[in-house]
């Protein structure tokens, strides 16, 4: 619908089942904008959990709460939220989560639009450097094997050290 034209989680998570036998799979996406077409793609598939943190309210206007089926764990975020009602949204809803599915692989869409210096139309979100780097943290200890994708992210003055927050985070 117009932010993803290729869902690079969702290819990567078909490639690793289809060619490293990898069964279970469970995907983390932190961006501003939910991620209707990852969600769509697993929607029915009970090898792979889509977890997803996001304003709600802006486009593309999907994945409330409840919305999808037991392997879709949705997590809305009011407008105007920082670094603790991010990283405790992925406490209590995407962890507990992620632990009972128990997979062998976590794929991460870390995107940065939802930082205190972005500036996208409807985005209000407050994340910082230090908040991307806890998340990316929290991400890494979620299962043997993790990997992460660059996805949102516009302002070019700030997206670099965020980047570096977040491999900061996913390294500790």
């Amino acid at each position: 619908m117009g932010f993803c034209l290729v869902h690079n989680v969702a290819v990567a998570a078909r490639h690793m089942q289809a060619e490293h036998g990898i069964a279970r799979i469970a995907i983390v996406d932190f961006d501003v904008h939910h991620g209707n077409g990852t969600q769509d793609a697993f929607t029915g598939d009970d090898s792979v959990l889509y977890a997803s943190l996001h304003q709600a309210g802006i486009y593309p206007g999907t994945g409330a709460r409840g919305e999808g089926d037991e392997t879709t764990v949705n997590v809305p975020l009011r407008p105007g939220c920082g670094d603790g009602e991010w990283v405790h949204a992925l406490e209590r809803y995407v962890e507990p989560a992620v632990s009972r599915f128990a997979p062998e692989l976590v794929l991460v869409s870390a995107g940065f639009d939802a930082h205190e210096d972005e500036d996208i139309y409807l985005v209000d979100m407050h994340v910082t450097d230090t908040g991307f780097l806890e998340l990316a943290r929290r991400c890494a200890g979620l299962g043997p094997r993790v990997a992460a994708v660059l996805e949102g992210g516009y302002n070019l003055e700030t997206l670099p050290r965020l980047v570096d927050a977040a491999l900061d985070g996913f390294t500790r």
